[in-house]
């Protein structure tokens, strides 16, 4: 409590402080802000995917949609501000051991722009977008593996190592967004003609097996540091989250994949029963993925509410949003298979309830931002970076 005390201390001690311009403001602008682009381009995503509808529902998914284009050129101006006016500090920002494993939240904002471009775009538009998004898959996935692979590399060299002991499932992060390549490729792949679509389902189930095995290391990883040191603190516990991630949007891209088979054409010509078994056992492994996914759900839901009355809102707490769309809408592409309204409305109350978690973030950022909470010296990802800089 005694630490509790003492951040509580700090936070107030900032807010009486003389006023900081805006320029040193945007100093803080930290790859985490990216955490709420993916989460509001999520949101738009699920209420696309609803099996339960009602008028008006596509035209409140194209607005989120469109505030979440907003949002994401945002965030584009602003980091892109930051480095311009502080050389040095995207370097640092990519070798910082804490604000780094945030880059990738760029990359997963993206992703879910192309499966939302594909969702509110592709039926509104001609065949010229159809190709543009295989276009920018191909280019997403070469992009996200070589990130995968560099920001591994800088993590293990960069010299600022982290202890085992402090590991938490962002460190899955860098891998993230190559595997949401397989996630893009269940999205786009309907729509593209046969001779484009058998190439991106491989490279779709190539990706999303490569990210969700490094998960799976990481995740052991993770299960280890909390039977040797226990939860972690209350501020990080949203974080736990993450850990939904993985299974929830690989279960997801696999049915979605399966589904998308060109039937009779390629392999599927030479072998017309491999659909036959491919779509069942995508099902299986899917639901397999859904239980794995709900163990780490519930072990965060319990984790968070055992420390709510220390948990304070920052940045992290979008990590109530975003895994928890893939596992929403897992569970909504569950009950498609199945034919199961009591499943298909189960998706339809978390959808409830994360658009509902959704707005409280957004008016809890906001109020973060006002009461110098965030954007300000010491209290963003950059922390560590601003006390070396004293020292």
């Amino acid at each position: 409590m005694s630490t509790r005390r003492e951040s509580l201390g700090d936070e107030k001690s900032v807010s009486c402080s003389e006023d900081v311009p805006l320029r040193g403001r945007i100093e803080h602008f930290t790859w985490t802000w990216f955490t709420l682009t993916m989460s509001t381009g999520g949101i738009a995503n699920l209420l696309n995917a609803q099996p339960n509808t009602f008028a008006g529902l596509t035209t409140i998914g194209k607005i989120i949609f469109i505030v979440f284009i907003v949002m994401l050129v945002f965030n584009f101006m602003m980091i892109a501000t930051r480095f311009i006016q502080s050389p040095g500090a995207l370097t640092a920002s990519l070798t910082h051991p804490t604000e780094s494993l945030f880059f990738p939240c760029m990359w997963l904002s993206l992703a879910v722009l192309l499966m939302n471009t594909q969702a509110f775009g592709v039926p509104s538009s001609g065949p010229w977008l159809v190709t543009a998004l295989k276009v920018l898959f191909w280019i997403y996935l070469a992009c996200t593996l070589l990130v995968a692979i560099g920001h591994y590399h800088v993590l293990f060299t960069a010299g600022k190592h982290v202890s085992i002991h402090s590991m938490t499932p962002s460190w899955v992060l860098p891998v993230f967004p190559v595997m949401l390549s397989g996630s893009i490729a269940s999205s786009i792949a309907s729509s593209q003609p046969y001779e484009d679509r058998l190439p991106i389902i491989v490279a779709g189930v190539s990706c999303q097996g490569l990210g969700f095995f490094v998960s799976l290391i990481m995740m052991a990883l993770y299960l280890g540091r909390l039977m040797v040191d226990g939860l972690p603190a209350p501020k990080l516990r949203p974080g736990m989250f993450m850990a939904v991630g993985p299974p929830s949007f690989t279960s997801l891209a696999l049915i979605g994949m399966s589904t998308s088979i060109p039937q009779g054409y390629g392999y599927f010509a030479e072998h017309p029963m491999a659909m036959d078994v491919l779509q069942p056992l995508a099902l299986v492994f899917a639901i397999f993925l859904w239980s794995f996914a709900f163990f780490f759900y519930g072990i965060a839901l319990v984790a968070c509410v055992q420390g709510y009355k220390d948990l304070y809102w920052s940045l992290v707490c979008w990590t109530f949003v975003f895994p928890n769309t893939g596992f929403a809408i897992a569970t909504i592409k569950i009950g498609d298979q199945l034919n199961s309204e009591g499943i298909k409305w189960v998706g339809s109350i978390m959808t409830i309830l994360l658009v509902a978690v959704w707005l409280l973030n957004l008016g809890m950022q906001a109020r973060a931002i006002y009461k110098r909470t965030m954007l300000w010296p010491g209290k963003d990802e950059d922390r560590d970076e601003l006390r070396d800089k004293k020292a």
